[in-house]
């Protein structure tokens, strides 16, 4: 039944957002279980990479219901959450009015050029049509100096571990998700998309092709998660 809504790996931005709506109102719950509750640790990690001061403008992109950007309003962080799925956005708007949602896409920011301190990305950027093109829209809008940290699934690191955790990915999660939202086709396309998403290396090479610069990565839970980050050029 839930198969009609499954976005397909061309990514067309069209059929992603509107599967996104259709899960918004379980994605946070899902997370916690798909992550074995460590996508808070995950948040948190990212939060301190960005290392914004109060006062600080950050765009938070791909920011869904707002998750990723709570602990920055907290910490007194000017942030901007901006996501293309409407529904993810309302979500986010009904449980957090204080936040200035913005409804936008990836690959054509709706900001002026250097108009923020940094810009980050938790679990959203392989979900973009066109990763470099996100990748040098994000460095549009920063200013000279200004950062960006971009938290992603990746590849782990230690070969038999790696093998347990693709097929755990593969088989086991789409079927947990699929019956906490009555959804499984989503949660397919979510698993297949981890799956080719570029390893570390491979993701720094197309940070430095888009133009950033002092790009390094850290491995988060043996690299079942990557966080990576860059600098513009001043």
């Amino acid at each position: 039944m839930g198969g009609m809504s499954r976005a397909s790996l061309d990514k067309k931005p069209a059929e992603v957002a509107s599967m996104f709506d259709g899960i918004a109102s379980k994605y946070d719950v899902t997370n916690d279980i798909m992550s074995l509750g460590q996508d808070r640790r995950w948040r948190r990690l990212t939060v301190d990479a960005v290392a914004a001061l109060p006062g600080e403008r950050v765009l938070d992109l791909a920011a869904g219901t707002g998750t990723s950007s709570e602990p920055f309003a907290d910490d007194g962080v000017e942030v901007v959450p901006c996501d293309f799925s409407i529904g993810m956005l309302r979500e986010g708007k009904r449980r957090r009015p204080d936040l200035p949602f913005v409804a936008g896409d990836a690959t054509h920011l709706p900001f002026a050029d250097e108009s923020f301190d940094a810009v980050t990305i938790s679990f959203g950027l392989r979900n973009v049509v066109d990763t470099s093109a996100a990748l040098r829209e994000m460095l549009r809008v920063v200013r000279p100096g200004g950062r960006v940290v971009i938290c992603e699934f990746s590849q782990p690191t230690w070969k038999p571990f790696r093998t347990v955790y693709t097929g755990y990915l593969m088989r086991l999660l789409p079927r947990v998700a699929g019956l906490v939202t009555k959804d499984p086709g989503s949660y397919d396309y979510l698993a297949e998309s981890i799956r080719s998403w570029p390893d570390q290396p491979a993701l720094a090479h197309l940070m430095i092709d888009a133009g950033w610069d002092s790009v390094a990565y850290r491995n988060v839970t043996g690299g079942v998660v990557a966080l990576h980050r860059g600098t513009r050029p001043a």
